[in-house]
């Protein structure tokens, strides 16, 4: 792991696994552990003053998650995908939220949009500030608060799977400033769309949207 902290001591009972969990997640985000890196349990352990146990169980969730791999005799890894995988994952992504979008859409009341219209202002604020780590978790929000349909529980947790496994991807993607604001971008047109109630315009710029994020990460991971 990468030097430097990694989050804060743990402030009371029954916090510690959450709490090792969401600080591997923050150094994922961050870059401090990138893909193919090993987790060295020993020293997140240290760092965040808590025993190997929580660190482990954190990383069993993160495994579930797809977010890091275990190999025997090895340790844990943060997942290292190809370009291959993107793509599966990218491309079952798509049916889900077409899905998804288009059973969300016309339940979307007021404080929905308000969700909706905050996480995207959320996103401005943190590609204007360079916050990947921020932007991120607005644009999940964003996203989230479009496709979650009542009565879709099934569809929306493999979503939410899809989304996880490729985190540390999306965190490498974020790291532009080209792409945080061509982010922002999308999410107006996306608005738009929501407002007008076309939900063929929103599913095709969901679809714009994905295939350029997949794009960008083809281009990141293609052999120098």
């Amino acid at each position: 792991m990468a030097a430097g902290p990694v989050g804060a001591r743990p402030t009371g009972p029954g916090t510690t696994p959450q709490h090792a969990l969401d600080a591997l997640r923050r150094a994922i985000v961050a870059g401090e552990l990138r893909p193919g890196q090993r987790v060295r349990q020993e020293d997140v352990a240290e760092r965040l003053g808590v025993s190997i146990a929580p660190v482990r169980e954190a990383l069993r969730v993160l495994e579930q998650e797809g977010q890091v791999t275990y190999r025997p005799r090895r340790g844990y890894f943060v997942t290292e995908l190809r370009i291959d995988d993107l793509e599966e994952i990218y491309a079952l992504r798509q049916v889900l939220e077409d899905r998804a979008a288009r059973a969300a859409l016309p339940t979307l009341d007021d404080d929905a949009l308000d969700r909706i219209v905050l996480a995207a202002r959320d996103c401005v604020d943190a590609a204007e500030a360079g916050d990947v780590a921020g932007e991120l978790e607005a644009n999940r929000r964003f996203h989230f608060a479009i496709l979650e349909a009542p009565g879709h529980p099934h569809a929306m947790r493999l979503i939410r799977l899809l989304w996880d496994s490729t985190e540390a991807y999306r965190a490498m993607y974020y790291n532009s400033p080209e792409e945080r604001h061509a982010a922002v971008d999308a999410h107006d047109r996306i608005l738009a769309a929501i407002r007008a109630r076309d939900v063929d315009a929103l599913v095709a710029e969901l679809d714009a949207h994905r295939r350029r994020a997949l794009d960008v990460l083809a281009g990141i991971l293609a052999p120098g």
